[in-house]
């Protein structure tokens, strides 16, 4: 028996729910929820920390306008840390570049909250409108292994021998997306020949809301202010004077992230503080730190027969501006509006021409986020005189001409 649903959600972590979310209370012209199902890989509905780990997001301010909007931003304020400040400087040299959120009419330029704490967030929402809805089913663990596409719709088959039609697959399964790989969409990939090292650290100077994206020659370091473990606030919701959290991530050769993650954690605070300077003193404790190697993954078609792909299936970014998940959140409001838009003028949710205007709309967002991440890689990584006297200028120019800071600002906020 084959199991029919509206649209079928491939990949169930932070894209994959946060799509879901975003459906679960969209109906069709007879008044009836969409019918969702959910395909993952992890037993995430039995033990969610399998999908969703340790690492941290930067989210934007459009991203948290977003989830406000779905209703999840009430549950992720009070263990969401804003940014209020940024500073941004070359290690050694003069250049360096000072945002602040009061100068743009905002609270905060965007917010670092914890990767699995908004899983938490996103799966609790779902099962809460599940229960009022009861329109998703989850096939979890599972996995799509073979996909037939027929004119009116797709046919999945499923490793638990599950079969399941659709009229729309949205690829919500990440950087080695199965349905990505089963329609033959090629790839562009590039390896940085970079890794990133991440960490929770403590440090002796209250970070005061301000985030540090420092360039080294190794490569940058991004200090993000994190919400104390107890998430305690005074009334004016602002962070009380012990907190000196942040998440780190240092980006390094891949062999030297590797001798940084096995060092003594004395010995790696000492490493630490060479590289990041004094700005918020002394590293008094290390956490669990993890090593990713980083590529540039761009899909050459966002879209093929009644299936679109969504953030990492599609592009899998440098973290250097934080940019990655966020650029995937504006994935997902795209293709719930147009979902919407089709079934308000009752056209179907899977056709070519809905599915060309998903590519089409998001093809120059892609094009701009990953082009300015990339361009910083190569700028920041290259000691080449010319390149370094050429880049501290570019800071100090941005810093001081309102207008080009103001266009970099808005769309590292989500705009």
């Amino acid at each position: 028996m084959k199991k029919e649903f509206d649209i079928v959600i491939s990949g169930g972590g932070l894209a994959g729910a946060l799509m879901a979310l975003s459906l679960s209370e969209t109906k069709k012209p007879n008044g009836q929820h969409l019918s969702l199902a959910i395909v993952e890989a992890n037993p995430i509905l039995k033990d969610a920390s399998l999908t969703f780990d340790d690492r941290v997001l930067a989210l934007s301010h459009g991203s948290a306008s977003y989830l406000q909007n779905l209703g999840v931003w009430q549950s992720l304020k009070n263990v969401a840390e804003p940014i209020k400040n940024i500073h941004i400087s070359d290690r050694g040299f003069y250049g360096k570049a000072r945002l602040y959120a009061k100068q743009h009419q905002v609270n905060a330029l965007g917010f670092v909250v914890e990767m699995s704490l908004l899983g938490q967030v996103l799966l609790s929402s779902l099962k809460e409108r599940n229960k009022v809805n009861g329109n998703i089913t989850w096939f979890a663990p599972d996995k799509i292994s073979d996909i037939t596409w027929q004119k009116s719709h797709v046919e999945l088959k499923l490793d638990s021998t599950e079969k399941l039609t659709t009229k729309l697959l949205l690829a919500c399964d990440g950087a080695h997306s199965i349905c990505r790989k089963l329609a033959n969409i090629s790839v562009q990939e590039s390896d940085y020949q970079q890794s990133a090292l991440i960490a929770n650290v403590s440090t002796a100077i209250n970070h005061n809301n301000l985030a540090f994206e420092r360039f080294t020659e190794t490569g940058p370091i991004a200090m993000l202010p994190l919400a104390t473990q107890t998430n305690t606030r005074n009334a004016n919701n602002t962070s009380n004077n012990n907190d000196s959290r942040c998440s780190l991530v240092w980006t390094l050769p891949p062999e030297q992230a590797q001798t940084m993650a096995n060092l003594s954690e004395s010995q790696f605070k000492i490493e630490l503080e060479q590289a990041f300077g004094s700005w918020l003193g002394a590293i008094t404790h290390v956490g669990k730190r993890a090593v990713y190697p980083l590529k540039l993954l761009t899909a050459n078609e966002q879209v093929f027969h009644r299936m679109a792909l969504i953030g990492n299936a599609s592009h899998t970014i440098h973290p250097i501006a934080g940019q990655g998940f966020n650029l995937g959140v504006r994935d997902v409001s795209q293709m719930a509006e147009l979902i919407k838009t089709a079934l308000k003028n009752g056209t179907d949710i899977g056709s070519f021409a809905a599915l060309s205007a998903y590519a089409m709309q998001r093809k120059q967002d892609h094009q701009q986020v990953i082009g300015l991440t990339d361009s910083l890689v190569t700028l920041f990584s290259n000691q080449l005189p010319p390149l370094v006297a050429g880049r501290n200028i570019g800071l100090k120019v941005m810093n001081y001409l309102t207008p080009l800071k103001n266009a970099i600002v808005r769309k590292t906020m989500g705009y």
